[in-house]
């Protein structure tokens, strides 16, 4: 299933494609795409419906992000080894964890809005894992049963602020905007494979990112084993995954940062895409 919320800001109304694409009503299966929507009985109620019998949703209405907002929004540094050899990185020999703010969260075609001080904006494509029942101290066999779904994430960067003022990386990941999430939660059903997913990025409609899951250094089920050690994984928490090669802080012979008036377009593989006009703040 793709699962969809769409509206104006904070009055998002759940819905769901049918076969053809076409966006129709769940208001009168769930209340919302949240954490509770997410058991594995809600989303077999809802994959239980036909939604060609639903109603249409007309127009073309604001798309926010594909789940209510969540409790954690996790990251998960330096994950594609090709990625680790353009920045010139060891590639790590656990996963990296950063918290996102959720401050950052927003729908997936929003405006990107550069915070004021900013010098070296960049964009990141990533998989986001959407998780579906809580997941605490979880073993790499099990781990699988607490995913509900997929979706694309921009995790867009301030890399003077991450790199160069003070050592946390938060600081350059969480400005408002920063993470447009959607247009579509994937029920993990449709997505046999999540480490054989192509991505790609565009800046102005020029390709900057082009990738595969399948480099990832630790996959879909080592990660969401792993912080599950460490965080606690509620119903509707993401985990965005890393990002493959591309991004402009590795661009040679010299980085190549975002500024106002750029679009960037990005998708994966049965995950739909993303568009966001830049802005300054």
């Amino acid at each position: 299933m793709k699962l969809v919320r769409y509206g104006a800001v904070g009055a998002e109304k759940p819905g769901i494609l049918d076969a053809d694409g076409q966006l129709r009503e769940l208001t009168d299966i769930v209340a919302d795409i949240n954490g509770t929507s997410l058991a594995p009985n809600v989303l077999a109620r809802i994959a239980a419906v036909d939604p060609a019998t639903l109603p249409k949703v007309y127009g073309t209405p604001r798309i926010g992000p594909c789940i209510a907002r969540p409790l954690n929004f996790v990251c998960i540094g330096l994950n594609y080894a090709d990625h680790a050899a353009e920045t010139g990185a060891t590639p790590p020999t656990e996963p990296i964890i950063f918290l996102k703010s959720l401050g950052a969260f927003q729908g997936p075609n929003d405006d990107v809005v550069i915070p004021q001080g900013s010098t070296k904006p960049d964009w990141e494509v990533e998989l986001g894992v959407v998780i579906g029942t809580r997941a605490k101290y979880v073993s790499e066999a099990d781990a699988m049963k607490h995913v509900a779904g997929y979706c694309v994430v921009n995790d867009v960067s301030e890399r003077a602020f991450q790199n160069e003022r003070g050592g946390t990386w938060d600081k350059g990941k969480g400005a408002d905007t920063f993470g447009p999430t959607g247009p579509w939660l994937v029920t993990k059903d449709e997505i046999p494979d999540p480490q054989a997913l192509g991505m790609w990025l565009d800046v102005d409609g020029v390709r900057m990112q082009t990738g595969s899951t399948k480099t990832m250094i630790f996959n879909v089920i080592q990660i969401v084993s792993y912080v599950s050690h460490f965080i606690t994984l509620h119903p509707g928490d993401i985990i965005a995954t890393g990002t493959p090669p591309g991004v402009g802080m590795g661009k040679k012979p010299s980085p190549i940062w975002l500024k106002a008036g750029n679009v960037m377009t990005l998708g994966v593989d049965g995950l739909g895409e993303q568009k966001q006009t830049v802005r300054a703040d």
